[in-house]
């Protein structure tokens, strides 16, 4: 199978702002964790986050962008052997690319043991494995108990970031009350009256306008970001056209 290698590939945009008070949690979760699940819906902000902490969390990285034909378990296992391959040359050699030929690899709890006994093996410098947007594999019937063996086996210096649209099935988000998964849903990603006020002075626009968005959007990212460039663009056209008509009356 021919990879998509964008799938692969850590995205090139920048957050609209980095954030903080979400890295801080994000940093507690890798330094007492093994995995963080951001949960909430389109818009909220979660590759985002995913993005910025990547880029400061001084580990290496394996980014892995999920869409719907990856629910067959073998496609998924490819994308995500093949991204961490990215920066751990001859992962998956021993025992997962094998598994992946074999009928073995319905047996998902071997396949997780796999995935972490190469982990532990083939390289112990720390690791940050993205996986975005769960959500569109969600329904696969292996995920649940792939996920439910692998995440409390993972080594110490591997954590997992998992981001989707909705909470993966009950069986992996109630692992939270374990200490194996840290949660950040979508209240935790919305955007406070601090945030608001450094995005929007960004812009060049005032506390006022930024304190109204934050009211008409509650704080959701993508508009509240969409808000602040509209307005930031409707004030230079109004500038630009003082400035124009300043010119015909003198002139």
């Amino acid at each position: 199978m021919e990879l998509i290698l964008e799938k692969i590939t850590l995205p090139s945009e920048l957050p609209y702002l980095s954030r903080p008070r979400l890295i801080s949690i994000l940093e507690r979760s890798l330094a007492s964790g093994t995995s963080t699940l951001v949960s909430g819906r389109a818009g909220t902000g979660k590759t985002a986050l995913a993005l910025d902490v990547s880029r400061k969390c001084g580990r290496a990285l394996a980014w892995y962008k999920v869409d719907a034909p990856d629910k067959e378990i073998r496609i998924f296992f490819q994308y995500l052997i093949a991204s961490i391959r990215k920066g751990r040359p001859g992962f998956g050699d021993r025992m997962l690319l094998p598994l992946l030929r074999t009928r073995q690899l319905q047996e998902v709890d071997l396949l997780a043991e796999s995935f972490v006994y190469e982990l532990s093996e083939h390289d112990t410098r720390p690791l940050l494995i993205v996986i975005d947007d769960l959500h569109q594999v969600c329904d696969s019937p292996w995920l649940i108990q792939f996920f439910k063996r692998l995440l409390p086996l993972l080594p110490p210096e591997v954590h997992m970031l998992i981001t989707s649209r909705s909470m993966p099935p009950a069986p992996l988000w109630r692992m939270r009350s374990k200490q194996t998964l840290m949660v950040i849903d979508e209240e935790t990603l919305a955007f406070n009256r601090t945030e608001a006020l450094e995005l929007f002075e960004s812009y060049g626009l005032t506390g006022e306008q930024a304190r109204i968005a934050l009211d008409h959007t509650h704080g959701r990212a993508a508009s509240l970001a969409n808000f602040a460039a509209s307005q930031s663009k409707a004030e230079g056209r109004q500038r630009r056209f003082r400035s124009l008509t300043g010119e015909l009356v003198t002139n």
